[in-house]
């Protein structure tokens, strides 16, 4: 199969809408990262994200609309809190939880009562959601556990010859995928950390918690189960407050005859060579953007990538930390 790229337009739009009606999968952008969309009213249209990304089974998936489409066709709103954190935050990072009215496939949520839907506020993933006017499954447009896609070119290398389309919309700026979150109780409940924080859902709902895995519970949400993120070379993992050690093993490793990266926020860069350093950023939104992009770099300049923890806590850096981990520390 050929892949192209193309920037969108009248005749790129007809094109994607005619081949996700035909089952196929197309790749679009977001703010957060790239989405490799599906219809999600058909089976064989969703089971090809799986066979396509080779995603588990169990691993549910997000469905997106575009601002102006009736969420309620889909899913029972009936917390009080639910309108206010859509006035709030969408359209944005924030995948919002319901009760499923079962208009989609089963197979979006892998069996499970429930639906998660995403607005997404990049324009172009507007102007596309649309177009096609159809409820659009779409988890990241990439292999299942390589590091996510921020640009067309990512998911490019990943998938060419496995999807048909890559609508390009730049770069994306958010970097890290959409805080996912519960609604289906009397209070939110985050189900993944994202750009949208658990104090920034408390502040508008009174209350927010953050969900704790349950030994055998099915998995309720994209990003709670599997290794995911990963680079494609050998990964050491430091804590903040270990930059000694982190110096240690570059230098260890470099005498080895390794090419070697470091990964670390800009605070730290000076502790390490210039020009080993891949510099994550000053504050938690700089490092949210950049993180995704850095270790795509790390992969194709590096034998081993050696991940500092930046120090921050809390807020978006939740999101930043659980992505750095899963993909350098294997959480």
């Amino acid at each position: 199969m050929q892949t192209n790229i193309l920037a969108m337009d009248e005749n790129s739009l007809a094109q994607a809408k005619q081949l996700l009606l035909q089952g196929e999968c197309v790749a679009f952008p977001t703010e957060t990262v790239y989405g490799l969309g599906a219809d999600a009213r058909s089976d064989a249209a969703v089971e090809n994200i799986y066979r396509v990304k080779g995603r588990p089974q169990d691993n549910p998936l997000i469905v997106h609309v575009h601002p102006g489409y009736d969420i309620s066709s889909l899913v029972f709103d009936e917390q009080p809190y639910v309108r206010k954190l859509r006035d709030a935050f969408l359209p944005g990072p924030l995948t919002l939880v319901y009760r499923s009215r079962g208009k989609v496939s089963a197979k979006v949520s892998c069996g499970l009562d429930t639906l998660a839907v995403r607005v997404p506020s990049h324009p172009d993933a507007q102007r596309f959601l649309r177009y096609v006017d159809i409820p659009v499954a779409a988890p990241s447009a990439n292999r299942s556990k390589h590091v996510s896609p921020v640009s067309a070119r990512h998911v490019y290398d990943d998938l060419h010859g496995k999807i048909p389309l890559i609508l390009d919309g730049g770069p994306c700026t958010g970097g890290i995928e959409s805080t996912v979150c519960d609604v289906t109780g009397p209070y939110p409940v985050v189900l993944r950390a994202g750009l949208v924080s658990r104090e920034m859902i408390a502040s508008v709902a009174g209350r927010c918690e953050a969900y704790v895995p349950k030994e055998g519970e099915q998995v309720r949400s994209p990003g709670m189960k599997y290794k995911h993120y990963a680079p494609a070379c050998a990964t050491l993992y430091f804590a903040a407050d270990a930059a000694e050690a982190a110096r240690a093993a570059l230098e260890e490793n470099v005498r080895a005859g390794k090419r070697v990266r470091v990964l670390c926020e800009h605070t730290l860069a000076q502790k390490f060579p210039a020009e080993a350093v891949l510099d994550l950023g000053a504050d938690a939104e700089e490092m949210a953007e950049n993180l995704y992009r850095l270790l795509r770099e790390a992969e194709e300049a590096a034998d081993l990538l050696i991940a500092v923890e930046p120090a921050e806590r809390g807020g978006v850096m939740t999101g930043v930390l659980n992505r750095l981990r899963k993909a350098c520390a294997g959480e």
